[in-house]
């Protein structure tokens, strides 16, 4: 059994945002994400400076989230030019 997915308002705003098919991809690695992590361990990092935040290379985006034992909370997706930027 994988963890339970939470999206914050911006990241749910975004995924609407974006075409269909970018935010279907998207949203598939995440849940494959919290299903089996082991699976996408060459995409995934923890960030520098910011204690706890991790992120997921999905193509030219990325998933900014946090990970516990029950919950996986994305907290950002955007392009990946944009997705560092302090504004979370």
């Amino acid at each position: 059994m994988g963890l339970r997915i939470e999206y914050s308002r911006d990241a749910a705003r975004i995924l609407a945002r974006i075409d269909r098919a970018t935010s279907k991809r998207i949203r598939k690695k995440v849940a494959q994400l919290a299903a089996e992590p082991e699976t996408l361990a060459n995409n995934v990092a923890a960030l520098k400076g910011d204690a706890g935040l991790m992120r997921l290379r999905v193509g030219s985006w990325r998933v900014i989230f946090t990970r516990d034992m029950l919950v996986l909370e994305v907290v950002k997706v955007a392009p990946r030019g944009s997705a560092y930027e302090r504004s979370m």
